[in-house]
Formats: structure tokens, C-alpha cells, sequence
């Protein structure tokens, strides 16, 4: 037998077959597709971050399609992952529409809404601070999915009559995949759009309705690792009736799938960049947050909790560092392919070994500090030169994370080591040689975090 599992990440989709054999569990066959969904929002304007819901599913499909039919028809059960804090909108009798395919029956969004990302930053702190105060360990940031459907109450209610069921992505199709008419949602990904408390495992609802937030629109709520219904038809080939799993946060089943020692901690950096430590057992979050901490507690497995430091700035720093040296060069009347432009500054940054150039990474602002945004200083004409900059760039996302969780104070908590992982440190030496420098204990690199792999190990 196998297990599916899907992870519906914010740039890519993956699908992961996991079977058990006698060392234990192992990838039989994975497919991953780039979404390309993002989307321009009408609403909100340059300060949106929407993707087309119709392009998450199409690569979600695609994935599918790619992978062993034989195999498909062996999955006993789904589990599936996916971005948290976002939220998408759906007509619970109309949420998507069956039709063969190559491959068997598949399902494609009808009446749904774009999906509002965890990026979206179109609620100021300003909206933020007309809000009620939540009763609730997590402080509420713009693109946390509460937050999100205030803005649309405020600024745009008939866009909210048209719909009557609202989730993450990832619980929308578990939704369709069981047939649910109203959505069920995990304890991490209730926890992950704020109004919500995590001890009561219950929403804010005596808040909510004082300020008339639109209730019926919150999903029910259950265990992360509970089953959430059975598939109501076959997909793409895996058979009628096979149990899903409620569906997970993409960064808690990352962590899932690496850490085994509570004394390793896991430092993720790909499109942003997280330090997470686990909890002792028994641990509680304090009833009410602190705003300036950059410490959040995410609900894990078996009532316990991740201490994270969760940055907006990692890859995605990078990312926007090579389209800027890609505009230029493109408005000095040249062109040249970012994929190259990459490459090129990585070996440029290795073949310095220091900088005194200082940059403060933060071009997205942080949850904790939402109008700091970045800074370059101690800029002397020498240290103007690709490589150097590079560098610089590099050992600020990596300083950035450790000024949020500082070296003693994972030292405290038993840190013994470190785990790398994700794309941009997989792909970025001088990221790794910044990672060395800054903390003090052995780092230990090709942990392959998996987010689909481990919403497949929860099952």
C-alpha cells in the first residue's frame, strides 16, 4: 500500500507516493510543478498578494497525472500540507467541477475566489490596530486569514455575500476530495489566521460577532492528524473511499519530516526563512502574546508546540537582489538570464571571503516590525564590488534570523545541532559558510525537508 502526500506550497506544488519498507518509510515516486498563480488583485492593488486558484489545481493535476498509475491505485490514504494564514472563498455547493481526464476523474475549481496569500500586505498596521484584540497566543499580522476577511468586511462587503465557505488552500481541497459542506480546518491552520485559541481549541466567536465578522464563514475545527472524510470518487486513478487527513501546515509537516532529537534545531531557508526549536512536553504558549517578540509558537503534533523564529526575508531577498542586477543590466541595453545572473554572483560572493559592508535584509518587513524595511550601511568604496555585496546580502538574512532567535538563547533550550535545509541554502554555498559563522553548533545539511513527505509520514 501506499500513502499520497501534498503539499500546496506558495511557488510549487509537489505530490509524494511514501511506502513503508523494512528501514522504514521511503519516497517510492515524486513529482513537483511550478503554480505560476500569482495574480494581480483588483481590490487591493499593489499591496495584494492573490494567486489563481484554477492554476494551483491545474499543477496540483499535472503532478498527479506524472505519477504511477499502478501505484495511485494503491493509496490507502492522503494527507496534504500547504501554505498557512491564507484564505481562499468558495459557494460550498459549488465549489468545483468533476470531468475525466487522461488520467481518471479530476476536479477543478467553479465558484471560488482568488486565494489571499500569507504575503498580502494590504492590511496596515493602522487597519490592524482598529481591529478587537484576539484572545489568542499568536498577535495578528496582515495575511493571516481573519485579518483578511475584516479587510474585505470593511473595505469591500458584497464581495463576501457571494461566497459562504472560506479555508486555506489546502483545506479547500480536502473539502472537494470528501465532499465537505462545511470546511474542516487543523488546529495549526486555525492558529495560522489568528482569532483563535489554541488551549480551547475554539474561535474567538464572542469577539468576532461584536464587531460583525462574518462567523459562519470559519470552519470547523479538529486535530492535526485526524482524518477529515473519505475521497466521495476515484482521482486520477487512486480508488473511491481512501481516507484523508485533515489538512496540515506546510511548516509543521516540514519539520515532521527531519526532526527526530529534540536537542536539533531546523533552520529552513527557501522562498522566507525560519529557526525552529520543539518544546518540551506539556508546554503552553502564554495566553496573550507579546507584539515585539519575533518568537511564535506554532501547534505541532500530539498537543505539542514549535518555538519558531519566522522571518519574511530569505530566498525570496535573493530573489529580488538577482531582478534588480537583471534590470540594470537590462537598462544598460543588455540581457541576460537571471538563472545566470545567480550563478555568477554566488561564485563572485565565494571568492570573497569577508565584507564589511552591512545589510539589513528586511525588504518585506517583519511580523514583529512591520515598517522596519532594510538598510545597507558601513559602505566604503571598496566593498562596492559584486561579490562583496553578495556576501553581504547573504550574512544579513542569516544575522536577521539570528537577532530574532539569539545563539543563547537556543543554547538554553539544549541545542545540540543544526539541521539545513530548503532551497535557497541547498543551492548557495555562501549562505552555508554564513550559517557556519554565525552559530556554534555542527550544521548538518541534506536533511531533506519535505512538506509533502511528512504530511504522508503524519498519515
Amino acid at each position: 500500500s501506499c500513502v499520497l502526500g501534498i503539499d500546496l506550497g506558495t511557488t510549487s506544488v509537489k505530490a509524494a507516493l511514501v511506502t513503508g519498507t523494512e528501514r522504514g518509510l521511503a519516497v517510492a515516486q515524486s513529482c513537483s510543478r511550478e503554480t505560476q498563480a500569482h495574480t494581480d488583485s483588483l481590490e487591493a492593488g499593489p499591496q495584494g498578494m492573490e494567486q489563481d486558484v484554477q492554476r494551483i489545481i491545474r499543477a496540483l493535476n499535472e503532478c498527479l497525472a506524472a505519477l504511477p498509475q499502478q501505484q495511485l491505485q494503491r493509496v490507502t490514504h492522503i494527507g496534504i500540507s500547504g501554505q498557512m494564514h491564507g484564505v481562499v472563498f468558495w459557494k460550498s455547493d459549488k465549489g468545483c467541477r468533476w470531468s475525466e481526464c487522461g488520467t481518471g476523474p479530476a476536479f477543478e475549481p467553479q465558484f471560488t475566489s482568488h486565494l489571499v496569500t500569507w504575503q498580502d500586505g494590504r492590511c496596515s498596521p493602522t487597519f490592524l490596530s482598529s481591529l478587537p484584540l484576539p484572545q489568542s497566543h499568536v498577535s495578528l499580522a496582515s495575511g493571516f486569514g481573519c485579518a483578511t476577511i475584516y479587510w474585505y468586511l470593511k473595505k469591500s462587503p458584497d464581495f463576501l455575500k457571494a461566497y459562504d465557505a472560506a479555508a486555506t488552500i489546502q483545506d479547500y481541497v480536502v473539502a472537494m476530495l470528501c465532499d465537505l459542506r462545511k470546511p474542516l480546518m487543523s488546529v495549526q491552520n486555525a492558529a495560522s489566521w489568528g482569532y483563535f485559541n489554541s488551549r480551547s481549541k475554539s474561535w474567538n466567536t464572542d469577539i468576532l460577532e461584536k464587531s460583525s465578522f462574518p462567523v459562519h464563514l470559519l470552519p470547523e475545527v479538529g486535530d492535526p492528524g485526524s482524518i477529515a472524510g473519505r475521497t466521495t470518487r476515484a482521482w486520477h486513478g487512486i480508488p473511491k473511499g481512501v481516507k484523508v487527513g485533515i489538512a496540515l501546515g506546510d511548516f509543521q509537516c516540514s519539520v515532521y519530516s527531519c526532526l527526530t532529537e529534540r536537542t536539533d534545531a531546523v533552520l529552513n531557508i527557501s522562498t522566507s526563512a525560519q529557526l525552529t526549536i520543539s518544546m518540551p512536553p506539556g508546554f503552553q504558549p502564554p495566553e496573550t502574546p507579546d507584539p515585539s517578540s519575533a518568537v511564535t509558537y506554532f501547534p505541532y503534533f500530539s498537543g505539542d508546540y514549535l518555538a519558531v523564529a519566522a522571518s519574511l526575508n530569505g530566498g525570496n531577498v535573493l530573489a529580488a537582489f538577482v531582478g534588480m542586477v537583471a534590470q540594470w543590466t537590462e537598462e544598460l541595453g543588455l540581457q541576460v538570464q537571471e538563472s545566470a545572473i545567480y550563478t555568477r554572483i554566488i561564485q563572485a560572493a565565494l571568492a570573497q571571503n569577508h565584507s564589511e559592508l552591512s545589510v539589513h535584509p528586511t525588504i518585506f518587513g517583519e511580523r514583529h516590525l512591520p515598517e522596519q524595511l532594510g538598510s545597507v550601511t558601513n559602505i566604503g568604496a571598496s566593498e562596492l564590488s559584486l561579490g562583496r555585496v553578495t556576501r553581504a546580502v547573504c550574512r544579513g538574512i542569516i544575522q536577521n534570523l539570528c537577532s530574532m532567535f539569539p545563539v543563547q538563547h537556543l543554547t538554553d533550550t539544549g541545542v545540540r545541532r543544526i539541521l539545513g535545509s530548503g532551497s535557497a541554502l541547498a543551492r548557495n554555498e555562501v549562505l552555508r559558510q554564513e550559517v557556519e559563522r554565525t552559530f556554534p553548533f555542527p550544521v548538518v545539511y541534506g536533511k531533506e525537508v519535505d512538506a509533502a513527505v511528512g504530511a504522508a509520514m503524519v498519515m
